[in-house]
């Protein structure tokens, strides 16, 4: 059994690398004839090069058909967790997958496209779920946010990687353009089933089910590297004991309990984090980055070309937060992103509203969807912007969208509230991806606005109402919400929490002795006298 914590979060992450090769299979085949002739709305021209596809509310319907499922997907996924455990439903979803892809590809119209979409999406909305809800029941509190993290980074992997695929399949003739594609992606779903069979079982997930000896034994192996008698494992399983005889007496959860009074604010900060990161706009920039490009003038080849270089940012420019979001905090890397942009959506506004003009009826390049042209340096600007934007999503909203829910919620009802969460990222995603298309034909530039303003939004929301989780422990989260010394059912203030990664840092490496007493040598000072607030960790002299 693998016990080193990078490897099984590199193996449960591919779970999201699904999500990214399902994004990019869609937006780098939109635009060749290949897929357009196939499934065109109408009859189809002679000169397949005037092809233009199925309309835009047809097309919308078939992307928003994966989101979809996921949202239906996620949903479930909490129900599948409590009963077969974090690591099964993982596997369930990979197998759901491979019955997903064979259907795509297999696609004869739209209709058989469209079911094979739901289908993919289910296990999305599985493994986008309970991925996260595995890797932070697993992970230290010090490394939790890179190693959830890891799960966005993965998204972005396996949407450039698939991107490449697509674009180098686009220049096969026929209908395998698109099909080759299609049935490559069920590959990473083959390993991710066979390598989950190597990885533990989340410890918390066993001792809710009085599993007591394996989860002591996967702490040991994960956090002690076998040493059973570790300080630091035997201080969090005795915090799991005591969460889970506490949670034993309210043991029939459903997600009627999310909505009661002690329990609401947590849920609505989990669902709106995954609601505003579809909110950003960050759909207009994966989906259909190839319409934005042909408003710029970029059109075919290049077009494929320059759509792939965001991808290749948003991989490296997660690589930031991977490495210092534990030390950044939740709180500054969400305000600071939704900042970023906020301007640059509506910079990309601007510039369309003052240098653009309409395109006409069959836009650019018999596009509708690309119902606005701009040239010149305000089409190089509006590339730049577009860039920039995809590198401020990136290390901010991106991976702490996943990394933030499962930290909010206590263990009986982690699995489901993590579930309904991810839910709300879907039912938005699914909103989105049927709405861009039909905006930019209708709307324009002014699309960009809405997004725009829903990220100044997001920005306020933030400040007021999601507190700082960084370097606590899972169940030090739960005393947050639940100070009494607080507001009622929200818990200490959240402008008021702060990061403490240094003190855990310490409880990890059993600076700390079992009755948590700072070890001579060592000493912390505490600006705050709840363990909701900073600590500052300096060598005695």
């Amino acid at each position: 059994m693998i016990g080193n914590i990078y490897a099984i979060a590199a193996v449960a992450i591919i779970g999201g690398g699904l999500f990214g090769f399902d994004i990019s299979s869609m937006s780098a085949i939109i635009s060749i004839p290949q897929y357009k002739c196939y499934f065109q709305s109408g009859p189809i021209p002679d000169d397949h090069s005037k092809c233009t596809g199925p309309t835009s509310s047809v097309q919308g319907g078939i992307t928003a058909a994966m989101p979809g499922g996921s949202w239906l997907g996620a949903l479930c996924s909490g129900y599948i967790s409590d009963i077969f455990g974090r690591k099964k439903a993982i596997m369930i979803g990979s197998v759901i997958w491979w019955i997903g892809s064979t259907i795509i590809c297999a696609s004869q119209n739209v209709g058989m496209l469209v079911a094979g979409r739901v289908i993919n999406g289910f296990c999305v909305g599985i493994c986008s779920a309970q991925v996260p809800v595995y890797i932070s029941e697993l992970a230290p509190p010090s490394k939790r946010g890179r190693l959830v993290g890891a799960q966005q980074w993965a998204i972005t992997w396996g949407i450039m990687i698939m991107f490449y695929i697509s674009y180098g399949s686009s220049f096969i003739d026929g209908t395998a353009a698109f099909r080759v594609p299609w049935g490559l992606q069920m590959i990473p779903a083959i390993g991710l089933f066979c390598a989950m069979f190597f990885l533990p079982e989340s410890p918390r997930w066993l001792a809710r089910n009085d599993r007591w000896e394996e989860a002591h034994a996967v702490l040991t192996l994960v956090h002690s590297k076998g040493d059973p008698d570790s300080p630091f494992v035997r201080r969090e399983l005795e915090e799991i004991r005591d969460m889970v005889e506490f949670e034993r007496q309210n043991r029939d959860v459903t997600y009627l309990e999310l909505l009661k009074p002690h329990m609401i604010n947590r849920t609505h900060i989990g669902v709106f984090t995954q609601i505003w990161s579809q909110l950003t706009g960050m759909n207009v920039m994966m989906y259909y980055i190839t319409y934005v490009f042909l408003m710029a003038g970029v059109h075919g080849n290049a077009n494929l070309v320059a759509s792939s270089i965001q991808y290749v940012i948003n991989v490296i420019m997660t690589i930031p937060a991977l490495l210092f979001v534990d030390r950044w905090g939740r709180r500054p890397t969400l305000l600071v992103g939704a900042t970023l942009m906020m301007t640059w959506l509506f910079a990309n506004a601007g510039i369309l509203a003052s240098k653009g003009h309409w395109a006409g009826p069959t836009g650019v390049q018999n596009t509708p969807e690309a119902s606005w042209e701009v040239t010149g340096s305000a089409s190089k600007a509006v590339i730049a912007c577009s860039y920039l934007f995809v590198a401020s999503y990136a290390p901010t909203w991106g991976p702490v969208s996943w990394i933030y829910p499962p930290e909010l919620y206590p263990l009986r009802v982690r699995g489901k509230a993590v579930a309904l969460a991810t839910s709300a990222n879907w039912a938005f995603n699914f909103a989105l991806g049927y709405f861009v298309p039909p905006a930019f034909v209708n709307i324009k530039w002014q699309t960009y606005l809405v997004f725009g303003v829903f990220c100044f939004s997001m920005l306020v929301h933030v400040y007021f109402m999601f507190p700082e989780t960084a370097g606590k422990t899972l169940e030090e989260v739960v005393d947050i919400f639940e100070d009494p010394e607080g507001i009622k059912y929200v818990g200490t203030p959240a402008w008021k929490t702060h990061v403490s990664t240094k003190r855990t840092l310490l409880l990890e490496h059993n600076k700390f002795d079992q009755e948590g007493q700072v070890e001579k040598g060592v000493h912390v000072h505490e600006e705050s006298p709840n363990r909701s607030g900073s600590e500052e960790i300096e060598p005695k002299a």
